[in-house]
């Protein structure tokens, strides 16, 4: 193994009870085909089976995947128990939003700096921690028991604030010993993950969506609505906020074009829909800008095509 470096760190991954799959050399892209290309055999006979569901413990696996190729190592975070907070570094020329001018902060390790002064906390620096090629870094935490935490993008929906991402269930992480574009993730901790700082959970915790009254003008409502609407309403959400990176904006699509037809007909109101697929889109790591433009085509598409009344 000696001879095979990403082999070694990727066992050692597997070690640690974290679940693995191959990327692309020298990239972050998974080196699994897509739902799109999926040829319905091996793992995915009896449905596609993404990375998350294929990243895997078993050292037989890994050792096979990564004797064929020089693979990068994905980290399943959600299978693997972990939140890990992505403390970048901003691009060339780029600036503090607003919130964070007074601040003095220049990245992501600044701003959690400054959020764990306004909390009275202390750095959580005693975790396991990985340096990334872009001078930024990944604390890695233990996932709190009974809190089901998605992924978020800087200081969008209940991200923590300005260049710091987190993945947990339905994210990913380049783990150590990977190359990207021949620059390296090297652990700078070799430490075990600390449990995810109580503070922090809670800050990334979603709100409780609240329930909106059924409104459309011209009809009379009632406040009560079929039962199958509600579960498509739900169902649809789900299925955005468990969509993985390559396929979110699609999901997204075909979700809003689906609940369109019942803002059509006024079985929901756009309003609810709008904020239920939003809050989904962002928790999956999409910016609030993207989520926006493609729900509101989305509707708009589907209201088009579905007058008032055709929807059942």
């Amino acid at each position: 193994m000696t001879g095979n470096p990403l082999l070694t760190a990727a066992l050692a991954a597997v070690e640690r009870g974290w679940h693995v799959f191959p990327l692309l050399p020298r990239s972050k892209r998974p080196a699994l085909h897509a739902a799109t290309a999926c040829p319905r055999t091996g793992p995915c006979t009896t449905g596609h089976q993404g990375w998350e569901q294929r990243a895997t413990l078993d050292p037989d696996t890994v050792r096979r995947t990564w004797s064929h190729g020089p693979y990068g190592i994905g980290l399943a975070t959600g299978p693997s128990g972990l939140v890990v907070v992505d403390l970048d570094t901003p691009k060339p020329g780029a600036a503090p939003p607003a919130e964070w001018a007074d601040e003095r902060v220049t990245d992501g390790a600044d701003v959690l700096a400054a959020l764990c002064e306004r909390n009275g906390r202390p750095f959580p620096a005693d975790t396991y921690t990985v340096a990334t090629p872009s001078g930024g870094t990944h604390l890695y935490f233990t996932a709190p028991a009974g809190t089901a935490l998605r992924n978020t993008a800087g200081q969008h929906g209940s991200g923590l604030g300005w260049l710091i991402d987190t993945r947990a269930g339905g994210g990913y992480v380049v783990a150590a010993g990977s190359n990207v574009a021949d620059r390296r993730y090297e652990v700078v901790n070799d430490t075990d993950p600390a449990p995810l700082p109580d503070w922090i959970a809670r800050l990334l915790t979603p709100p409780p969506r609240p329930v909106t009254p059924v409104f459309r003008p011209g009809r009379r409502t009632t406040g009560t609505r079929p039962a199958y609407v509600d579960a498509a309403l739900r169902n649809e959400t789900a299925n955005v906020a468990d969509a993985t990176e390559g396929s979110r904006n699609w999901t997204l699509t075909r979700a809003a074009r689906a609940l369109g037809r019942f803002v059509a007909n006024g079985k929901l109101s756009r309003g609810e829909v709008e904020q239920a697929l939003k809050g989904a889109a962002e928790r999956t790591g999409l910016t609030a800008r993207e989520a926006d433009a493609t729900i509101t085509n989305a509707l708009n598409w589907s209201i088009a095509h579905n007058p008032a009344g055709d929807a059942a």
